[in-house]
């Protein structure tokens, strides 16, 4: 029997979303981009911090939906549309966003770069990079924390690399293993400049 996409948003809603939410006339997608343990995460939280936006993050929303997951194509295809959806929701009233997913794969991206222009959303793409030992020390201690809500290891990080295509928009580069205060900046600057902040 196929998947109600109505329900998953419902229980990713339920689950995962504030009660209360800020919102603008001005809303925000803000799509994170980047292999495991380079800082996507970290990074997000603090942007959400700044402008109020409301993060979502493809591992959480996964694991709501699927308590033991698989990672094949279907499932991920099924989070990817419930992530869509919910930003969609979210974007139409007026809420900002930060999508917290890997996107390494363009026509996965331009999706997102399609839901902004609908939703009337100013659109940010960011890059996050990291020096390959800081990366590993990342995931080693993410494996250690039982809190962590994404799965990915040193091997899942090399086979995620090879897949890796470059940006087609206008995106920021920021490497999460230098001032992330100064990273942060740059990031609301580039909201300031959409207009969107």
């Amino acid at each position: 029997m196929p998947r109600d996409l109505s329900q998953d948003v419902a229980k990713v809603e339920a689950a995962l979303l504030p009660q209360e939410m800020a919102s603008t006339a001005h809303p925000v997608l803000i799509v994170m981009s980047g292999l495991p343990g380079s800082g996507k995460s970290y990074l997000s939280q603090r942007l959400a911090d700044q402008l109020s936006a409301v993060i979502i993050e493809a591992d959480r929303v996964r694991k709501t939906l699927f308590p033991r997951p698989t990672y094949d194509a279907q499932e991920s295809a099924l989070v990817h549309r419930t992530c869509q959806e919910v930003m969609r929701r979210l974007l139409r009233k007026g809420v900002r966003v930060v999508f917290d997913a890997t996107n390494l794969v363009e026509f996965q991206r331009e999706i997102l770069y399609s839901l902004a222009e609908r939703c009337d959303a100013g659109l940010l793409i960011v890059r996050t990079v990291a020096p390959e030992q800081t990366v590993r020390e990342r995931l080693e201690h993410r494996r250690e924390a039982a809190e962590a809500a994404s799965d990915a290891d040193w091997r899942v990080y090399r086979r995620m690399s090879r897949r890796q295509q470059k940006i087609s928009r206008t995106h920021l580069c920021i490497d999460t293993s230098d001032d992330i205060d100064e990273a942060v900046r740059k990031v609301m600057r580039a909201v300031r400049r959409c207009g969107r902040a």
